[in-house]
């Protein structure tokens, strides 16, 4: 292969890669609580650990309860000292099914959005 050839092949492989990480989402890498789980005692906050550091001002959480009606909650905060980390306190939970819906927006301006659900015996 002729050094013209290989080096379009590198600067093109490279353009990719860069392209690839620069049209990367925000997910959610961790929950607390963890999707899915039953807790013997409500929790206290949401915490949601993202790949990306978020938009603070664009990124909430919501709760919902079994009825879909809204659980009253304070504004969502992301984390100064780790913006990857989403948190919002909870009002004392009643024993049911609750979901988790979040929306965050990081720096390259894509919004994305996710829910899950818990409870809480």
């Amino acid at each position: 292969m002729s050094l013209k050839r290989l080096t379009t092949l590198a600067v093109l492989l490279g353009a990719s890669c860069c392209a690839s990480s620069a049209f990367a989402h925000a997910r959610l890498q961790a929950s607390d609580p963890k999707a899915g789980s039953v807790l013997a005692v409500a929790p206290k906050a949401v915490r949601l650990t993202f790949n990306e550091a978020l938009e603070p001002s664009f990124s909430k959480i919501a709760v919902v309860d079994a009825a879909n009606a809204a659980v009253a909650l304070k504004h969502s905060e992301v984390d100064k000292a780790d913006p990857k980390v989403m948190t919002v306190a909870l009002p004392p939970l009643h024993a049911g099914q609750y979901r988790v819906q979040w929306s965050a927006v990081t720096s390259d301006g894509h919004r994305v959005k996710g829910e899950f659900g818990f409870g809480v015996k």
